[in-house]
């Protein structure tokens, strides 16, 4: 029996005001909250396959920061093995709009918010790790 590799890229999308930092988070219509992602396409870069799976799946287009990209990989099912990269980006705009096929819901939450509603553990290690690296790059 064959393994099938899989790998998908997103980024963890933080914005703040100068008081607050909150964080995209879309929840999939499966039920589970997470961050936008998807798979990779042909002739795409890992940072290419995030920038445009945010934009699909949420309207955002988003800058990505330099020095920051996780790994996370799993079993989705049975002989499938998934990788999936992300990276942190800010927002270079700001109407949201879900794409209804794949997304239920997508917004802006707080850090306290994000960390109850992230639905998996390893995505919320991720996301402790980008918080620790975007709290170093805002601060002046």
């Amino acid at each position: 029996m064959t393994v099938k590799k899989e790998k998908s890229c997103g980024a963890i999308v933080f914005k703040h005001d100068g008081h607050k930092i909150n964080v995209l988070l879309v929840e999939q219509n499966a039920g589970h909250w997470g961050f936008p992602k998807g798979h990779v396409e042909a002739n795409e870069t890992e940072e290419q396959t995030a920038i445009r799976e945010v934009k699909e799946e949420t309207n955002i287009d988003i800058k990505i920061i330099d020095g920051f990209r996780e790994k996370n990989t799993y079993s989705p099912l049975l002989l499938t093995i998934k990788d999936v990269i992300y990276f942190v980006a800010e927002p270079l705009t700001d109407i949201l709009i879900n794409q209804e096929s794949e997304i239920q819901i997508v917004e802006w939450v707080d850090i306290q918010t994000a960390k109850y509603r992230i639905t998996y553990s390893d995505d919320l290690k991720i996301f402790n790790k980008a918080l620790q690296f975007y709290i170093e790059t805002i601060q002046p």
